[in-house]
């Protein structure tokens, strides 16, 4: 029997529920010192970086028909790609319960009963999505996609239809710190990607269109807040929605785009651990994720998270900076038992750059000097290599 493999309309559906979240419109807000265009012009900047390197993650997975972590594989070898494992499983676990907890404060804020209610709720609905399972969630996604497209137009249109321009007072972000805060929300996507491309019929268009499909819809969300904060001095965007009488579809909005985000999270966690061993079920693991992230939104505080951001930054942008050049400079993409020490040093070295740029305001953000320095290390290491090979054969 052929095994089913995704359309590009499924990834395309996929991705835009994962860019439809509550998390991107908050992250909007903070854009709102910065003025309507400036802050416009970070979110594109941000976006088309983030998904450029989306683009090319989910590519290599797609090629070679393995998940994000396995592909991590062919770059740090078995043992060295535990570690991005590991991590992504826990970045994968805080996310779970980052989106859970904002989905049901905001919903909480249109019907107010309790918060651990509609966590358990929204969990509830996470762990449905995760049993329908990732291959049968076509007619599904379609209604669920349609109804959340509609709701955020009219989202969108209750926000810049009746809103006047706001003076946003406060200190404010710099410009190169907005296109990093722009630039982090598809980057946290990156070692998840290939876990969807990996299962679709036709791999490099199908990447195309979930980085697109992903990068314009997380740029609307990303201006819906923003918007919120400057037309109606409103960061509370289940207020926004009491205010302008969505009360109903406001929460078809919060929850569904919470569950098709969050969804994504959890499976792949999942997927991680079936990439650490094969003795575990990812259907199974991403319900007990989900459990775990259902328990942390409902008891601990869980409201500012850039720090969080940075960090998912830090690990994965070297990461995936590496699987780059070894894919598609380096053409070295044969799996390793062993560690593959050269390149774990060279991440490492990445990973502190990146926080060393987190102090310096430069007006790409720091993520794309990270990645290209850690692209032209491992270039210039291999060259080097190389000619010692050569040296020690003569």
């Amino acid at each position: 029997m052929e095994e089913r493999r995704t359309s590009v309309f499924e990834n395309g559906l996929i991705w835009f529920g994962a860019a439809v979240s509550i998390a991107e419109i908050l992250t909007g807000t903070y854009f709102a010192s910065l003025g309507f265009n400036k802050g416009l012009l970070a979110i594109i900047i941000g976006h088309i970086i983030g998904c450029a390197m989306f683009f090319l993650a989910g590519l290599i997975g797609g090629k070679v028909r393995k998940s994000s972590m396995e592909t991590a594989k062919m770059s740090f070898g078995n043992k060295g790609a535990l570690l991005f494992s590991v991590l992504n499983i826990i970045q994968l676990i805080g996310w779970t319960a980052i989106m859970i907890y904002d989905g049901a404060l905001a919903v909480n804020g249109i019907f107010d009963i309790a918060n651990w209610i509609w966590c358990i709720v929204i969990g509830a609905l996470i762990v449905l999505w995760i049993m329908i399972g990732i291959k049968n969630l076509g007619k599904v996604n379609t209604v669920a996609m349609t109804a959340l497209f509609v709701l955020t137009i009219i989202l969108s249109f209750v926000i810049f239809g009746k809103g006047t321009m706001q003076n946003i007072a406060g200190e404010g972000m710099t410009f190169g710190a907005a296109v990093e805060l722009s630039v982090a929300m598809p980057l946290s996507w990156l070692p998840l990607i290939s876990d969807y491309t990996r299962e679709a019929k036709k791999p490099v268009k199908t990447t195309a269109v979930s980085a697109i499909t992903y990068g314009i819809v997380s740029c609307w969300m990303y201006v819906i807040g923003m918007g919120a904060a400057i037309f109606t001095a409103e960061s509370d965007i289940a207020q926004i929605m009491v205010k302008a009488g969505l009360g109903i579809a406001g929460l078809v909005i919060i929850v569904f785009s919470t569950v098709t985000t969050t969804f994504l999270d959890a499976y792949s966690a999942g997927v991680s651990c079936e990439s650490i061993t094969k003795k575990v079920n990812a259907k199974w693991i991403a319900v007990a994720v989900t459990v775990i992230g259902t328990l942390g939104a409902m008891f601990l505080p869980l409201t500012d998270i850039t720090e969080f951001l940075y960090f998912i930054g830090s690990v994965f942008a070297p990461m995936i900076a590496i699987q780059i050049a070894d894919f598609f400079i380096l053409k070295q993409n044969k799996e390793s038992s062993a560690f593959n020490v050269q390149n774990l040093i060279i991440w490492l070295a990445g990973f502190i750059i990146y926080r060393l740029l987190m102090k310096v305001d430069i007006v790409i953000g720091n993520t794309l000097p990270d990645m290209l320095i850690t692209i032209v290390s491992c270039m210039a290491i291999s060259k080097v290599r190389s000619k010692i090979k050569k040296a020690l054969k003569k």
